[in-house]
């Protein structure tokens, strides 16, 4: 018998704070959830979450950021938020809760990753449909309001994308073992759906990945940062 999606949340929850979906009944009461369809169906939502990235990119830098490296930034941000839980839940219980855009529920926040909130009781979908969620459901739909919002390469992007499911794969391994193969598992389907695959490339792993490390064909742009750099998995670190 499956674990309900209830207990199955909350477990992945553990992983951490990107990994966090409330099942909270009493949150269906709170007005200020919004669907996370809206972030597709009404443009200005994602926009303003660039804008705020934006601004607070620039505080921190001391100096202007580029819009494209702030829309790019932001989708990096929330494609982590978006595919860490159904990543974990697959990896931990071989369940797949309904979180595509139709379930799930965000709230705006200032700081850290979005708050998300789901209703435990809607049925639970068939494992096998993982790839198509992350790939189908979730990204490319927010990949293209990013780019009708600010002129980004989808090939950034996509990488971007990719990058957070190799993340969350990195992360889940490390907070949980016992999942780590699993995990990489599922996260290599999730990279080898048609509108992920080419984005990077699976190499033998270093630590404290398991199975697998991801080398994308891509940059976020955050080196184009006042004092920013390249990230572990950028096509220019040297270390990658």
């Amino acid at each position: 018998m499956t674990a309900p999606v209830r207990t199955v949340l909350a477990d992945v929850a553990r992983a951490g704070p990107f990994f966090s979906v409330s099942t909270d009944p009493a949150e269906s009461a709170d007005p200020t959830w919004r669907p996370l369809r809206e972030l597709v169906t009404t443009p200005g939502a994602l926009g303003e979450r660039i804008a705020h990235v934006r601004r607070v990119l620039s505080e921190q830098a001391g100096g202007t950021v580029e819009e494209r490296v702030a829309a790019s930034i932001a989708l990096q941000g929330l494609a982590a938020r978006l595919v860490s839980a159904p990543l974990a839940a697959v990896a931990l219980h071989g369940v797949l809760p309904d979180l595509g855009r139709d379930a799930l529920h965000w709230r705006v926040s200032r700081t850290g990753p979005w708050p998300l909130w789901t209703d435990p009781d809607r049925p639970a979908r068939d494992p096998g449909e993982l790839p198509a969620l992350v790939a189908e459901e979730i990204a490319e739909p927010l990949v293209e309001v990013v780019r009708a919002l600010v002129p980004v390469s989808p090939r950034v992007l996509w990488g971007n994308v990719a990058s957070s499911v190799a993340g969350a794969k990195r992360v889940l391994g490390t907070e949980r073992p016992e999942a780590a193969i699993r995990a990489a598992e599922l996260a290599a389907a999730v990279l080898d759906h048609p509108l992920l695959a080419g984005t990077g490339e699976r190499r033998p792993p270093g630590p404290p990945d398991r199975g697998w490390t991801f080398r994308r064909r891509s940059c976020c742009l955050y080196y184009r940062l006042p004092g920013g750099g390249t990230c572990g998995d950028c096509l220019l670190s040297r270390s990658a």
